[in-house]
């Protein structure tokens, strides 16, 4: 029988994923969604494509936390940050398990989320119980888990390119350099000057340099995986494409470390990880190859003449970036298989 699940926020992008991989999915059954401008509209009235579907009959509802945590078996947060803290709180309170996709819990410091966040985290006590919901490094966590915070999508690519060179000590974690490109949905769905079409096509600019919030939550699981606190450069930039990150991560090479050691590095770490990619030498990512999946490729460079490693990954920023991810979560936290009912091939052209 499948797991019931609840869906908070419904309206953004990321809802309209976690609906599109949902609809299909042989193990969990979407069974509320929410939204308070949208409440009493069957679901297809906002997403035609859902005409002639179950879920297209499916209500929206107003946020209730009580029938939430009553009738499903986990509740997904697809709200912004600060809104979710409290929800996330009323759900736990209540014996729901949650997949919270805002930023409220995956940073484990409090006073590092309010600085970067601007706002006051007002559920400090649930933080050591959240659980950073990136299964690669902690799958069994997870699977034990009552609240995940789901990774953010830069963090998501960012963190899987370098963590186990990091790990292993094969490149210096002083001086880390991170460029990170994705396309426009990562903004949200509200409509705001600097994402209409005609200031997106045709263009490429960078933005929220030295000061984007993704910034801690990548220094923090990087800074675990080099054993000590850590501080990066991570810039950011805005592709005229809907869909997509790519990542380039430079790193200098530790002394005798070299392409061979490198591969065979990163070749044992994902070994059986189910969503990462590890590219052949000489081929390099694309956003294209992971469109509307739950993939990260990661090609490999090493670059004797500056002694770096430059380390490529691709995701889909509103798939494995967030609700894909979310779903992967889900799966494990309720005894599914990780990898159940989500898409793997891209989605072309």
């Amino acid at each position: 029988m499948a797991k019931r699940v609840g869906l908070v926020g419904v309206t953004g992008y990321t809802g309209m994923e976690l609906t599109r991989i949902l609809l299909d999915h042989p193990g969990l059954q979407l069974t509320q969604v929410t939204s308070r401008k949208e409440a009493g509209q069957p679901l297809r009235k906002i997403y035609p494509f859902l005409q002639g579907t179950e879920l297209g009959d499916l209500e929206i509802t107003a946020p209730d936390s009580s029938y939430l945590a009553e009738n499903c078996d986990l509740v997904f947060l697809a709200v912004p940050h600060g809104t979710a803290m409290e929800m996330a709180a009323e759900l736990r309170e209540k014996g729901a398990r949650v997949v919270d996709l805002s930023a409220d819990f995956r940073l484990r410091d409090r006073e590092v989320y309010e600085s970067w966040y601007g706002v006051t985290h007002t559920r400090e006590a649930l933080l050591p119980e959240a659980v950073y919901g990136l299964p690669e490094l902690y799958a069994e966590k997870i699977a034990g888990a009552s609240l995940v915070a789901n990774p953010g999508c830069y963090p998501t690519s960012a963190i899987l390119a370098l963590y186990p060179a990091l790990q292993a000590g094969l490149v210096s974690a002083d001086d880390l350099v991170i460029d990170s490109k994705s396309g426009t949905t990562g903004a949200g769905r509200k409509a705001t000057v600097g994402t209409l079409f005609c200031e997106v096509s045709d263009t490429f600019r960078a933005y929220n340099l030295t000061r984007h919030r993704h910034t801690p939550e990548i220094e923090q699981e990087l800074g675990l995986a080099a054993g000590r606190e850590l501080r990066l450069s991570f810039n950011t930039h805005l592709l005229p494409i809907n869909r997509g990150i790519l990542t380039t991560a430079y790193a200098k090479l530790a002394p005798g470390a070299g392409s061979e050691e490198v591969r065979a590095c990163y070749e044992s770490f994902y070994a059986g990880k189910k969503w990462v990619r590890l590219l052949p030498a000489g081929t390099l990512p694309e956003t294209r190859w992971v469109r509307g999946t739950n993939f990260c490729d990661i090609g490999l460079v090493t670059d004797p003449r500056t002694d770096r490693l430059i380390a490529l990954s691709a995701i889909d920023n509103l798939c494995r970036g967030a609700s894909g991810q979310a779903v992967a979560n889900a799966n494990l936290m309720l005894g599914l298989a990780e990898d159940e009912g989500l898409p793997r091939a891209a989605l072309m052209p």
